[in-house]
């Protein structure tokens, strides 16, 4: 199940706080936060009081302790609400009430349904099969195993119909990547592990490979990898592209190429800004500034080897930015936005398959695309 709503902080970070040297605070997923939901209101719903906080066992044995937000019994069972607590990252949905209502039923098993806030799968290559509500299978065990052992604890012969919501989740799933993916109506109920750790970039690579597998599943023949929302749409302009084509990778340019290695398609587009590309031309398979810096007195270089003299030279290493430099490059008719294109190029090569159509293209900050590189990769190893 696409990953999102807990990768992704547009729109949803929280507010900065002071600078601190005590350690980033993981949170839980909304996987665990319908867990414990579910077992208070299934429990409610059998007659028994429900405990606060919930405890919960994480797919890998952990233990912990959910408090409620809200619990009550209703007409065919029992609703509760917790908070989803995402600790130090910045998670769309953080602080959202994550509710489940779960009624108790002669026949054994746990059936699953999407309450608002809560996504339908539409579109083929995610873990949920097209039609089903956007629960990803690992929150779906989590909750059929705690239901399971609490129908053995309290007699309950019988199982259990689920249904999961999010509130406000249609509103907060339009600031993810889940309407692309085919994600219809809210959000997806994610986890894998049950544990949000603070700016880990493990959760935005799935996200990405995620991306990719719908397209592949959709019989799509090329994606653009893009670094943000300009150069997305430089790939519609471009490539005449639809949303489902375009995979935002952000700064992890690896992460893309390497999973288009093991599944590949005939054509990949790189679409990135000026910036980030120079560094990647340069092997940097993660362009985070806290993985790399722009390195002005390279493309300096680069520029001398294309004819720029020494006053050149200064005013791009001087410059306060990359696209300050490219900009000084542009006036004195210095081709840096096609060679650092072609340095690219000659990255991805190394990371696709042989034979795939690649095409590279720098956008600067209005969208314009500013140099190009095109080929078929050789993939040399």
């Amino acid at each position: 199940m696409a990953v999102a709503d807990e990768a992704r902080g547009a729109g949803g970070m929280r507010p900065e706080t002071e600078e601190s040297d005590a350690p980033l605070r993981t949170g839980l997923t909304t996987g665990v936060c319908a867990t414990a939901a579910a077992i208070a209101a299934a429990r409610l719903g059998l007659g028994a009081e429900a405990q606060d906080p919930v405890p919960v066992t994480l797919p890998r044995g952990e233990a912990v302790s959910l408090p409620l937000n809200d619990a009550r019994a209703v007409t065919d069972g029992g609703e509760a609400g917790v908070i989803k607590d995402a600790g130090d990252d910045p998670d769309a949905t953080h602080g959202a009430r994550v509710w489940t209502r779960v009624a108790a039923t002669t026949e054994p098993g746990v059936a699953f349904q999407a309450g608002a806030g809560v996504g339908t799968v539409t579109r083929p290559g995610l873990p949920v099969t097209p039609g089903e509500p956007a629960i990803n299978p690992v929150p779906r065990q989590m909750i059929t195993e705690h239901l399971q052992a609490l129908a053995q604890e309290l007699g309950h012969p019988g199982g259990f119909a689920v249904t999961v919501g999010v509130d406000g989740g249609e509103r907060i799933a339009a600031r993810t990547m889940n309407p692309r993916l085919g994600i219809e109506g809210g959000l997806s109920i994610l986890g894998t592990t049950g544990i949000v750790r603070p700016f880990s970039c493990s959760a935005y690579l799935a996200s990405i490979h995620q991306a990719i597998d719908v397209a592949r599943s959709n019989g799509l023949g090329q994606v653009a990898c893009c670094t943000g929302g300009t150069s997305e749409a430089a790939a519609r302009r471009r490539f005449g592209l639809d949303d489902m084509a375009l995979i935002e990778m952000g700064d992890l340019f690896g992460g893309a190429l390497k999973y288009l290695r093991q599944h590949p398609l005939p054509a990949v587009a790189v679409m990135a800004g000026f910036g980030k590309l120079s560094k990647f031309a340069r092997g940097h398979l993660d362009t985070h500034s806290r993985k790399s810096a722009i390195d002005l007195a390279a493309l300096a270089a680069e520029a001398a080897d294309l004819g720029a003299g020494d006053s050149l030279e200064g005013r791009i290493t001087a410059a306060n930015t990359s696209l300050e430099a490219l900009a000084v490059c542009q006036e004195a008719g210095v081709p840096l936005a096609e060679r650092i294109c072609a340095r690219a190029w000659a990255q991805a090569d190394r990371l696709l398959p042989a034979g795939t159509q690649l095409d590279v293209c720098a956008v600067d900050r209005q969208g314009l695309v500013v140099g190009t590189a095109s080929g078929a990769t050789e993939a040399r190893q």
